[in-house]
């Protein structure tokens, strides 16, 4: 089942409160970096916490954390947590409708409390299927970021998949963000005015760095990635649209490996997309089209720039954003040649 991640924050917690969430924060994390080194950990349980502390401390944390502690040591081989959020499992949060708020309550410190949460037309959207019961609460995790505290909520969901055979295959690159292609119909999305904002920022930096002024340098790095980010989604969710409007069923995206590398000379306009979200952008539109029942499927993007509809596949077929068939003449947009090999995956699936 497909699952998405709200994130909500906390309406004014109180001093006293964004305190105590502080302390659950500290404690949790030297927790964690205690368990790390302990010889018994694939064995623990919440009752090893009262090795480590004989304050009080929510189990429901505890079993989480010691969960958490097991995963990093296994996968990541972690030495140390900088900081280890709380985070609570699907059984131990809970939210519920109190007049014009929704609350979500958790365990803590003093005792399971129910906090009001700050919520958009579309979060909201989705705690009313939390609370009617068409979709499912995961994890949960407590966090600050900006200064502000915020519960972070995972809700799983069940959607019918869609029955429509077409496929569109959907293009990334640096001169156009991204080309989708199904049947006789295409998509474009110019990256000329993102380059633009792009060196934009990059020069401000620039200017920022001379003067040594590295906060705000940090400060424009964020702003310039929340950009990035509005606009992946603004991308994927027209992309979804678009495929929902013409009976698609199946997305098909190249395998990113080696996409830097596609720009030969620094003064195209795509330069200044090099560091452009690709990922981002391509995981947006995997779960916008999961939760609207289309598959998506991987491709190798091995010579979908270089082949024509003939077959006939040379380097010389492509200059630029214009593509000409060295055989047999047929000319097309570049990137849109290859957003239709993608959907025909003529180098077939990625591994």
């Amino acid at each position: 089942m497909p699952t998405i991640t709200l994130r909500l924050e906390l309406h004014n917690p109180t001093k006293v409160k964004q305190d105590m969430y502080e302390r659950m924060t500290e404690v949790n994390t030297a927790f964690a970096n205690w368990l790390l080194n302990h010889p018994k950990l694939n064995q623990a349980t919440s009752k090893l916490f009262k090795e480590f502390s004989s304050q009080r401390f929510p189990s429901a944390v505890v079993n989480q954390t010691i969960r958490d502690v097991k995963s990093q040591r296994k996968h990541q081989k972690a030495k140390r947590f900088k900081t280890l959020w709380c985070c609570f499992n699907s059984q131990n949060w809970n939210v519920e409708r109190k007049g014009e708020f929704y609350t979500v309550s958790f365990p803590t410190l003093e005792k399971r409390i129910g906090v009001p949460v700050v919520t958009r037309p579309y979060q909201e959207a989705w705690l009313n299927r939390l609370i009617n019961g068409t979709a499912k609460q995961g994890a949960a995790k407590l966090y600050k970021k900006r200064k502000k505290w915020c519960l972070a909520i995972a809700i799983t969901f069940e959607v019918k998949p869609r029955h429509e055979t077409k496929v569109m295959g959907v293009d990334v690159g640096l001169r156009y963000i991204a080309v989708a292609s199904v049947g006789t119909k295409s998509l474009f999305f110019k990256g000329n005015q993102c380059a633009f904002v792009r060196r934009r920022y990059a020069a401000l930096r620039r200017t920022l760095g001379k003067a040594k002024k590295l906060h705000m340098i940090r400060k424009i790095g964020r702003k310039e990635s929340r950009w990035m980010k509005d606009m992946n989604h603004k991308i994927s969710r027209q992309i979804v649209r678009f495929a929902l409007a013409n009976g698609v069923g199946v997305i098909r995206m190249e395998d990113l490996a080696g996409i830097r590398k596609r720009t030969a000379s620094a003064k195209e306009a795509g330069r200044s997309l090099h560091s452009w979200a690709f990922h981002q952008l391509q995981t947006m539109i995997a779960y916008k089209a999961e939760m609207a029942g289309i598959r998506v499927e991987r491709v190798n993007p091995t010579y979908t720039s270089q082949t024509c509809r003939c077959g006939y596949r040379d380097k010389g077929n492509r200059n630029g954003i214009h593509f000409q068939c060295q055989k047999c003449g047929y000319t097309i947009h570049a990137d849109l040649n290859g957003a239709i090999n993608i959907a025909k995956a003529i180098s077939g699936f990625a591994a």
